[in-house]
């Protein structure tokens, strides 16, 4: 099954398979701190605005949508802007398939092609797989912010992972639009 996964960009009519696996998420456990599981329509204007600046990707086999996985801003104050956050979900069917790692490539890969610094992973704990899989593709554990988020009556904490994905400039390069690196890859919205 793992020759079968393709990935391409997202559209906007994915959202309600995306939401399929994030719904979940949302509802029955701490991955995500989003306590409301979004609207369609939310989830779409979040498609919209966030697939503009970074990479959002989407897995399929057989047409399906198993998994997803996107970068978006670390934090809105300008000095952060060559830092990327990453996201990967994947469906509970379809896990130990591969495709968070073939995802996960990728966006990195893009994300380095437009000059960004790095990738910070926020893990909620606990969470050995997911540290796991951080690990295995040089993440770097950088730090544990305790008790951040109280979801479903407890307190969690996170844990912070990063990435160098342009290491060693003493200073950084200008960032390159999504667009303009889109042609160094064979990615469709069909």
């Amino acid at each position: 099954m793992k020759s079968s996964i393709s990935v391409r960009l997202v559209k906007v009519d994915d959202a309600l398979d995306m939401l399929a696996i994030y719904g979940p998420l949302v509802l029955n456990t701490a991955t995500s701190f989003e306590t409301e599981v979004p609207t369609l329509s939310s989830f779409e204007e979040r498609i919209k605005a966030y697939s503009e600046k970074a990479p959002w990707l989407v897995a399929e086999i057989q047409g399906k949508v198993v998994g997803y996985a996107y970068a978006t801003d670390h934090r809105s104050r300008q000095a952060y802007q060559w830092n990327q956050e990453v996201t990967v979900y994947v469906h509970p069917e379809y896990r130990k398939l591969g495709i968070a790692k073939k995802l996960y490539l990728l966006l990195l890969d893009m994300l380095k092609a437009m000059n960004f610094c790095k990738a910070i992973a926020v893990i909620t704990l606990p969470n050995d797989a997911s540290i796991g899989f951080h690990r295995a593709l040089g993440f770097m554990h950088i730090g544990e912010m305790k008790n951040i988020g109280y979801k479903n009556g407890n307190w969690y904490n996170t844990s912070w992972w990063d990435l160098d994905l342009n290491a060693n400039q003493s200073a950084p390069k200008e960032i390159v639009p999504i667009k303009a690196v889109l042609s160094k890859y064979e990615l469709t919205r069909s």
